[in-house]
């Protein structure tokens, strides 16, 4: 049996906000509404689509994979109402997305040409800038859309997940042969690197939930940006969270080892935000789609 499109927009929705009372506010639905709409493709497709705790909501694997499906499905329906022939072609567009410099340049700027091919009407820009920098532009129209794994908390900006950014706590072998960090106390012998003051790629690692949570560091030196925290640990001068994908050349080659290697660290997510109230939605969904079949890299 088919699954109803109905379930497949309720889906969708929840997919895009992470969050069952945004997305029934979306679609003028009560959260019960949506939340039976979706045990209901649950069982249709005979797997769970969400992880649901009592802090956080995420998409499960079967989730990831069926996302894309669902909206291909949802615009092919959406496309039957077209056979008339009234509707006219997709407009040409300039596209500015904004993104940090690591991610750009290692997984966006590789994929343009795929993207111009897949959306001839769109001519796609770049922008680098750091996820604050981003938000405001977003706010001031100087950038169209952004990808981003910063919390979208803002009613005026809408957010579409693309892949699950996971982290490693990293330190270089060679730091650690003269100063091990292997129990919670042997912090104090280290400094840590991270991007801002507010330590945000060090709370994925505060934050794990079979973590020893906190802990108390010899220095703190703020770099700014990601690409160059993992320098400065991959020359065994400090220690330091980093996402996965970044790090894994490094940890194939054992230039850089985990630390605590037993924590699983709070993961998260890319996403692609826009303004919620921007017309040109589809072209967003239509981008979020392109962007989500090519592993972080």
């Amino acid at each position: 049996m088919l699954p109803p499109l109905e379930s497949l927009r309720c889906f969708v929705a929840a997919a895009r906000v992470l969050n069952f009372r945004s997305a029934a506010a979306s679609l003028a639905l009560t959260p019960a509404a949506v939340g039976q709409r979706i045990k209901q493709l649950e069982d249709e497709v005979g797997a769970e689509l969400f992880v649901r705790t009592t802090r956080r909501m995420q998409l499960t694997t079967a989730g990831l994979a069926l996302l894309p499906r669902a909206e291909a499905c949802l615009m092919a329906a959406a496309a039957c109402l077209e056979v008339s022939g009234a509707k006219v072609g997709m407009p040409s567009v300039d596209l500015i997305l904004g993104t940090r410099h690591e991610l750009g340049v290692s997984w966006i700027l590789p994929q343009l040409d795929d993207l111009r091919a897949l959306l001839p009407t769109v001519k796609i820009h770049l922008y680098f800038g750091s996820s604050q920098d981003l938000f405001l532009r977003l706010r001031t129209l100087e950038v169209d859309c952004a990808v981003t794994s910063s919390a979208v908390s803002e009613e005026k900006l809408a957010a579409v997940p693309l892949h699950r950014e996971e982290y490693a706590f990293v330190a270089s072998p060679r730091l650690l042969a003269k100063l091990p960090l292997k129990r919670p106390q042997d912090a104090k012998g280290h400094e840590l690197v991270d991007v801002t003051t507010q330590r945000s790629l060090f709370r994925y690692f505060v934050d794990a939930e079979d973590g020893p949570g906190d802990l108390t560091f010899k220095s703190f030196l703020r770099l700014g940006t990601i690409e160059a925290v993992r320098r400065r640990i991959a020359s065994g001068a400090g220690v330091g969270v980093l996402p996965e994908y970044l790090v894994a050349p490094d940890l194939r080659a054992k230039r850089l080892v985990r630390l605590f290697p037993k924590v699983n660290l709070r993961d998260d997510y890319f996403r692609l935000v826009f303004r919620a109230d921007d017309p040109r939605r589809p072209i967003f969904d239509r981008l979020a789609t392109a962007l989500r079949e090519v592993p972080l890299r």
